[in-house]
């Protein structure tokens, strides 16, 4: 998915036989403390997400990229993640703490991860800027203020995040974050691999704080499905 350019806001210009007439002062973007603290604000008030999401993996070697889109469910204090992709192949990842479950119903199978020690790049693959504070942010990155930028008629604040482990690092050169200035929330994430392929996670329909029951995180399974342990 390309990312559009940052919106130019140009000066109206007047005829030359029209008298002067007071120019409106365009609006300053927040500056960086004030995104910061915004962004702080919301983390702190955040209990439940649901979004429609898109992700798209850009291999850039050999010029291929792929998007499935689906659904989100996110609750904080549990930790549970659950994520309904309905194209361009149906299937379900539950994340439950450090375990996650991925059912295919093409194959009727269930497979099981143990997460134990990915549980960190998990939280930032899917859930970066939804309920994480700042503070804990700038403990596992170097951030930095990009530009400001229109993504389908939300005004966000782009910043740059660069992971400080070594760990993270090996998996994620840096991280783009665009945040709406209306919810202070993420609406897109571009992830830059080593080696120059992307991922690109796009939310929309966003609500946070709505009632979820626990039924929203169980997979809905077969009987007969068939559970395979992978690691």
């Amino acid at each position: 998915m390309c990312v559009g350019a940052t919106l130019m806001l140009l000066a109206a210009v007047l005829p030359a036989s029209s008298p002067a007439a007071p120019q409106r002062k365009r609006k300053l973007p927040p500056d960086f403390t004030e995104i910061l603290s915004r962004m702080n604000d919301a983390a702190k008030n955040l209990k439940t997400v649901a979004a429609d999401l898109e992700y798209t993996k850009v291999t850039v070697l050999v010029d291929d990229k792929s998007t499935e889109t689906g659904r989100l469910y996110y609750h904080r204090s549990k930790k549970e993640i659950l994520i309904n992709i309905t194209k361009p192949e149906v299937k379900t990842v539950l994340f439950n703490k450090n375990k996650a479950e991925i059912f295919l119903p093409k194959i009727n199978q269930i497979q099981e991860y143990d997460l134990k020690e990915q549980s960190g790049l998990v939280e930032q693959f899917f859930l970066l800027g939804f309920g994480t504070e700042t503070d804990k942010l700038k403990k596992d990155y170097d951030l930095k203020f990009v530009t400001e930028e229109e993504l389908d008629g939300d005004t966000t604040a782009v910043l740059e995040l660069t992971p400080r482990s070594e760990k993270t690092a090996a998996q994620l050169t840096k991280i783009h974050l665009w945040v709406s200035e209306e919810s202070w929330l993420p609406v897109q994430q571009k992830f830059f691999q080593p080696g120059g392929d992307y991922f690109v996670a796009r939310y929309t329909a966003v609500k946070v704080n709505r009632q979820l029951p626990s039924s929203t995180f169980q997979i809905s399974a077969p009987e007969d499905a068939k559970r395979v342990k992978m690691n």
